[in-house]
């Protein structure tokens, strides 16, 4: 039978308070603690005024490239991948920037066109590979970016353009989900995994990432289309927050591109007439090519085409939801055929 005595005292024991130090060093506790708090106050404070300091000075900077823009890089030399070459803004890129001196890799899963662009672009005496690549498999990426190295060096660039919608995708059959997030988003992530840990080892490289105006209001009955355009822009965000953490955005730079208008190219058979409001419309792919390779020299952050609807598109995100809805009802894009 258990002693109730002894019970008692363990149990008296075990509630008692943890060891108290010495009064002698007891009482000089409280203003070591206050010291440090003051100087963690301090440093926090120092570094709000740092902060603040930097961010009135970038307001200045951009207010002042507003006006005059910021002097543009050379690229002459850089190795730039150029995903989805074969038609469309990526032809019109890879023929642009082998113009200023880059080495360029075409990648497209078609090879016909892409050979045609290769040839094009050597024979105006440009540096151009043609690769034929299926950007959904890590495999092919894998071999495909072996072989870039090998014959053209390591890859400083990244175009990702072959998920930008075109005017024919509103009218076509939309392909099967699956297809589309693994071109339009799964593909990001690959030749991420394959081309920017390459970047980070000799701190030099960007990355451009392309979405159209699906990425921003949606597009009817192509879900799946709008999905992706939103997932890049989530993806350049992470990329961008995890340079910033290992501080290797000034060595590793990353642009976002808006196209609000929709693509129209010459060298692709165009039997499709858009009717679009005053607030969007048609844009050619070489002149997209040469505002987006403008930005990147220029290693701007998020560019829009036309300018301007960046500015209107983020303001438009102060509005209320339902507001955001009657504007949009306002400036509602519709199809002739």
């Amino acid at each position: 039978m258990p002693n109730p005595y002894t019970s008692r005292f363990h149990s008296s024991e075990s509630r008692e308070s943890p060891r108290r130090l010495p009064a002698w060093l007891d009482c000089h506790r409280k203003p070591v603690s206050m010291i440090l708090r003051l100087y963690a106050t301090l440093i926090f404070c120092w570094d709000v005024l740092i902060i603040l300091v930097q961010f009135f000075l970038t307001l200045l900077q951009s207010f002042f490239h507003l006006v005059r823009p910021a002097k543009a890089k050379s690229l002459t030399g850089e190795v730039a991948a150029v995903v989805g070459s074969g038609r469309g803004v990526g032809y019109d890129l890879a023929i642009q920037l082998a113009e200023l001196g880059v080495k360029v890799a075409c990648i497209d899963v078609k090879t016909t066109d892409n050979d045609l662009l290769v040839k094009k672009i050597q024979s105006t005496g440009g540096v151009a590979c043609a690769y034929e690549c299926d950007v959904t498999k890590q495999a092919d990426i894998n071999r495909t970016v072996a072989a870039i190295e090998s014959n053209l060096g390591t890859i400083s660039m990244l175009f990702h353009s072959c998920n930008v919608p075109s005017a024919r995708s509103l009218v076509t059959e939309p392909p099967p989900i699956e297809v589309t997030l693994n071109v339009g988003v799964v593909s990001h992530f690959l030749l991420l995994e394959a081309i920017l840990p390459k970047m980070k080892k000799v701190s030099h490289g960007h990355i451009v990432f392309l979405t159209s105006v699906a990425g921003v209001s949606g597009l009817k009955h192509q879900m799946p289309l709008a999905v992706s355009q939103f997932a890049v822009q989530g993806l350049y965000e992470s990329t961008l927050e995890e340079l910033r953490i290992e501080k290797r955005q000034h060595t590793i730079h990353t642009t976002l591109v808006h196209i609000y208008p929709f693509i129209i190219t010459d060298h692709c058979l165009n039997d499709i007439r858009l009717r679009i409001s005053s607030a969007f419309g048609r844009i050619k792919s070489d002149e997209a090519a040469r505002r987006i390779i403008a930005g990147v020299r220029r290693n701007e952050l998020e560019i829009s085409i036309p300018k301007y609807l960046l500015f209107v598109s983020h303001l438009l995100r102060l509005l209320p939801r339902r507001a955001s809805l009657l504007l949009r009802e306002l400036i509602d894009t519709g199809l002739d055929l």
